[in-house]
């Protein structure tokens, strides 16, 4: 590369960060892309890993191939540890300094417990693959033990799934594991039957899906209460422990918890001291610049973005990747002498799938649900995965498990001696 250009540096290879390195992939600028992780990953689809619908191949792919073709590129493994926007160095936890003339913070989310962190060790959230496949350990071992566990109440512990929180992941997860256990499995074990699994989903919230419009809502409930899923509404979580869930005062004794309740942004706001919403989303302003920085932009689950109606922009793939995009532009006309309009997201739905055959979708005035919202959900999701091997694997393998209700990827890995 060339040091007399002007050097871009994206923080994180999420859907924002790559988006914003593909279109700045012919501008007359040097790119570094620095992350944690060598692969990209399609967080939308991460549930299926969980419960063995998907291989975590079929859903991630090594960034350096994803950049392959684009020249002035480079990618780095590394941790981000600091940012220091006097000098403009990015600090490394290699102990490197990466000078930038302009920064890309993408840097995403983690999960929040709210204060109640000691919850994580029982009730692991879902945001990596390695998150993935613990879960899928856990879910799978619960269904072995069970098949020779004599002891009727542990039995039942180990059948009981408890999914917290109903939004789209949580939705999403409780269907999953409900067509897993009841459906998928039942064929090759010999003392569990599809009555046997019971699988809850508990939303502190007064309904499911609060960022859709009510009738989905009530649609996506009676959808995943036709899986035999049990919705508690209203019931906030009191205590998670290895062994069960407190919810009021009644205690729900179970091996399987999965956490999807809430996120937390990154630390990027404190290693600039920005303001930050209550999740540490920085508040930027309409060009997605962070207040005070210039040569600072941060998108995705990193910034918290008003929308045209004043809500803050959902921490959904679409939003990030336009805001990648809207970036790479303002940095390009930056360069030129240009100027750029305010950021303006342009929504095309919310989409949330329940299980086979099963999904709803607000396209805003045009509302869809049922085996027609499943089939838009499905082509979108397949249209979107990066690479045509994972459109062609994950569409093979939909079809397959479609058709056979089978699961193919049912592995256990790991320690199953820790997997309490």
């Amino acid at each position: 590369m060339t040091e007399l250009r002007p050097h871009v540096v994206i923080v994180g290879a999420g859907f924002g960060g790559l988006a914003a390195a593909q279109a700045l992939r012919k501008a007359p600028v040097d790119v570094t892309i620095v992350d944690q992780r060598n692969h990209h990953l399609f967080q939308p689809l991460l549930y299926q890993v969980a419960t063995a619908g998907l291989s975590p191949a079929d859903i991630a792919a090594p960034i350096r191939a994803i950049i392959k073709g684009n020249a002035n590129t480079r990618v780095l493994l590394d941790r981000v540890i600091g940012v220091d926007p006097v000098e403009r160095q990015v600090k490394l936890g290699t102990g490197q300094q990466l000078h930038y003339d302009w920064l890309i913070l993408a840097t995403g989310a983690r999960h929040s417990y709210f204060g109640r962190d000691e919850w994580a060790e029982h009730a692991p959230g879902l945001k990596t693959l390695d998150d993935a496949t613990a879960i899928r350990r856990k879910v799978l071992v619960a269904l072995e033990r069970a098949e020779t566990e004599e002891d009727r109440d542990r039995r039942q512990a180990l059948l009981t799934f408890v999914v917290i929180g109903g939004g789209p992941t949580g939705i999403e997860m409780a269907g999953a594991i409900a067509e897993l256990a009841r459906q998928s499995v039942s064929e090759d074990f010999r003392s569990i039957t599809p009555h046997c699994s019971r699988v809850m989903l508990i939303e502190a919230g007064e309904r499911l899906l609060p960022s859709f419009p009510p009738a989905l809502s009530e649609k996506a409930r009676r959808a995943v209460e036709g899986l035999g899923v049990e919705v508690m509404l209203g019931q906030p979580v009191g205590d998670i422990q290895a062994d069960g869930v407190t919810v009021g005062n009644r205690f729900i004794p179970a091996h399987t918890t999965v956490w999807a309740a809430g996120v937390q942004a990154s630390a990027a706001a404190s290693w600039l001291r920005a303001e930050c919403d209550r999740a540490g989303r920085i508040i930027i302003g309409p060009d997605l610049r962070v207040p005070g920085f210039d040569h600072i932009f941060a998108i995705g689950d990193t910034a918290s973005c008003m929308g045209p109606e004043g809500r803050t922009l959902p921490g959904v793939a679409p939003v990030a990747k336009q805001q990648g995009k809207y970036v790479a532009q303002a940095i390009t006309r930056a360069i030129s002498g240009g100027s750029t309009m305010p950021f303006r997201y342009r929504d095309y739905g919310n989409l949330a799938t329940i299980g086979r055959r099963r999904a709803v979708i607000d396209f805003g005035r045009i509302r869809v649900s049922g085996l027609p919202a499943w089939l838009l959900w499905s082509v979108a999701h397949i249209f979107f995965l990066v690479g045509f091997r994972n459109r062609f694997a994950v569409g093979a393998t939909w079809l397959w498990n479609y058709l056979t209700f089978e699961r193919g990827a049912r592995l256990i890995t790991g320690d199953t001696a820790t997997t309490s």
